[in-house]
C-alpha cells in the first residue's frame, strides 16, 4: 500500500506531496489547483497499487481521505473512494 500526504508547505507557497513511494519523497506543487494536482498525480503513480491519500491543513489535521485501489487486473478499471473528514475545533464539529 502508498501512503501519500498532502501538506501546506510552512513557507506559504503551496503544498508538498510526501510519501515513501515517490523516487525522491517530495513534490512541491504550487496554484490554485495545487492539491487537485497533488492528488491527481498519487493516484496516477498508484494506478496498480491501494493508495490512501490524505489532505492535512496547516494546523496538522486531516481534511481529506482518498482511498484508491486498482479494481481489476483485467479490465484496467480503478475503484477510487473520496472521504470528507469533518474537521474538529475545541472538541466539537
Amino acid at each position: 500500500m502508498h501512503v501519500y500526504e498532502v501538506r501546506p508547505r510552512k513557507d506559504k507557497r503551496g503544498f508538498d506531496l510526501i510519501s515513501d513511494a515517490l523516487p525522491f519523497g517530495c513534490l512541491w506543487y504550487a496554484g490554485p489547483d495545487a492539491v487537485a494536482n497533488a492528488i491527481g498525480y498519487a493516484e496516477h503513480r498508484s494506478r496498480s497499487y491501494v493508495a490512501v491519500i490524505r489532505v492535512y491543513d496547516e494546523s496538522g489535521n486531516v481534511i481529506e481521505t482518498h482511498e484508491h485501489a486498482p479494481a481489476s487486473s483485467k479490465s484496467g478499471e480503478f475503484s477510487s473512494r473520496h472521504v470528507e473528514v469533518p474537521v474538529m475545533f475545541n472538541g466539537s464539529p
